[in-house]
């Protein structure tokens, strides 16, 4: 079964309220840092990332089945459940081969640029520090190629 794209909406958030509604979920991910506002999506988007305890029958949902929600720094944004930035960041970074590397470096270099042209603040988990520095530079330089 397949749920409707982002173009069938006005914003991300109203087409995660409308996906996502009867669903026990947590927006990870790409989709977190879109209701997160910290990177604006695709045009014709039609994943959405979620943790969730239950997968459900939607093809173009990408479920990251977990036991339990208490390991996760969750953030409530207009009804909606995801990882806060700082989580979200550290758990793209643990599955790097896994994710959308795009949203992840832009997200990254809006916040740098947001905040001095410093990543102070943002709190990597040390095991995930190495690949935090490997793509840091593109995102300080990210803008520079737009």
């Amino acid at each position: 079964m397949r749920v409707d794209g982002r173009n069938s909406y006005m914003s991300n958030r109203e087409w995660f309220h409308s996906v996502l509604r009867d669903n026990d979920v947590v927006l990870c991910h790409t989709s977190a840092l879109e209701c997160l506002g910290q990177f604006p999506g695709y045009a014709n988007e039609s994943q959405i990332d979620v943790y969730a305890m239950v997968r459900e029958p939607y093809d173009n949902i990408n479920w990251y089945v977990i036991d339990g929600f208490d390991g996760l720094d969750i953030v409530n944004i207009a009804g909606l459940r995801c990882t806060s930035f700082n989580q979200t960041v550290n758990d793209m970074l643990r599955d790097y081969d896994l994710i959308d590397e795009q949203s992840l470096v832009q997200a990254l270099a809006g916040f740098y640029y947001r905040n001095g042209e410093s990543f102070n603040g943002l709190r990597i988990t040390p095991q995930y520090a190495d690949r935090f520095n490997a793509i840091r530079d593109w995102a300080i330089e990210f803008y520079d190629y737009e």
